[in-house]
């Protein structure tokens, strides 16, 4: 763990907490569909990255308690976007996969959020964007510990 009482380290990590929540929210602004909210947009990523899953599953890789994952997946299956399928080994459970439309809509998603990230790297120098490409792993790697 990077020793926060060394003034380098603590400037680092307020500026990369900064940057990250302000881009978040810039890219928050960039969703295709409007009518997902971004837990909703969150679960189905989810799905995509990790496959199908049970409800319980999802709250926990989501953080968020069992009922209200219930409520969200219910609502994503209102919308067409999820289906809920008897789990195969324990028939008390569901399981839960996205649709085609919800593929579709996601990658639509990453499309325009690409885009929009790439616009603004038009602005980097080389020297920039390959730290941003080295950074990349790290980044990724922070973002599922």
């Amino acid at each position: 763990m990077p020793d926060l009482s060394d003034g380098d380290n603590a400037v680092a990590v307020n500026a990369l907490r900064s940057a990250i929540m302000r881009l978040s929210r810039r890219l928050k602004h960039q969703r295709v569909d409007e009518s997902l909210s971004p837990t909703e947009m969150s679960v189905l990523g989810t799905l995509a990255r990790c496959g199908s899953a049970t409800p319980g599953e999802l709250a926990r890789k989501e953080h968020v308690q069992p009922p209200s994952m219930t409520r969200i997946v219910a609502l994503l299956e209102a919308k067409g976007l999820v289906r809920l399928e008897p789990h195969p080994d324990d028939r008390r459970q569901k399981v839960v996969s996205q649709t085609e439309t919800a593929e579709a809509m996601l990658e639509q998603s990453r499309r325009k959020r690409n885009a929009w990230l790439a616009g603004l790297a038009e602005d980097l120098d080389e020297d920039e964007w390959a730290k941003l490409r080295a950074a990349a792993p790290v980044l990724e790697k922070l973002a599922h510990l």
